[in-house]
């Protein structure tokens, strides 16, 4: 999947992988993410980043984001989301349910993901997000194009984090025509996606990819 907001900017790659048909999700997370990492990472191949330039988050439900000035192979352990303006560097976030939030800026070249689910959405990830890009690569919030993911909502889930999230970005500086929603709940299509609410916490996880390339 891909959303039109971002792939009209030029000097940035993106996707969100669906559910795999054939690879047997049924586990644990630690093993799931391990079936489904050599499909994930030919993903971020297929959109021009090496598979060396994929950074992963350790994604602890907290709202600490991590500021890359290289790629990195190691996991960037207590994080929930990346930023970065380095052109080839592409970042990885894996949501079930849980919200990824894309942040590009076009005129400066940083970018972002992060984890945004029930706890990164009530710790305002995404506003924390937003003050690094602002403090470490001068990003002003009028220039940001913010995209969220498909994510669980009311009713299949008690809390509307994606409306949270939408707030944190205005309250920012966003303007509202600048974050964009496909308003999809995963819960409703396990067709298309991993829902870690209605498979009981044994299911796969979508990958959210943004990377700069040039």
């Amino acid at each position: 999947m891909t959303f039109p907001a971002l792939e009209a900017l030029p000097g940035f790659a993106h996707r969100f992988t669906l559910r795999h048909p054939d690879i047997d999700v049924a586990d644990e997370r630690a093993v799931v993410v391990a079936r489904l990492w050599d499909w994930h990472r030919a993903q971020a191949e297929e959109i021009g980043f090496s598979g060396g330039a994929l950074c992963i988050a350790e994604q602890v439900h907290g709202r600490e984001v991590a500021v890359l000035t290289a790629p990195t192979s190691e996991i960037i352990a207590g994080t929930d989301g990346i930023v970065s303006n380095v052109p080839g560097l592409v970042i990885g976030i894996y949501v079930a349910d849980c919200c990824a939030v894309y942040l590009a800026d076009p005129r400066s070249g940083a970018f972002g993901i992060v984890h945004s689910g029930k706890k990164g959405s009530e710790t305002g990830i995404t506003t924390h997000a937003i003050e690094k890009m602002q403090q470490h690569f001068g990003t002003r919030a009028e220039d940001l194009i913010v995209q969220l993911s498909p994510c669980i909502r009311p009713p299949a889930y008690e809390i509307d984090f994606a409306a949270q999230i939408r707030q944190q970005a205005l309250d920012a500086g966003v303007p509202a025509a600048q974050i964009h929603d496909t308003g999809l709940c995963t819960s409703l299509d396990l067709h298309r996606f991993y829902s870690y609410r209605m498979e009981k916490g044994r299911t796969g996880r979508m990958l959210a990819l943004l990377g700069r390339t040039a």
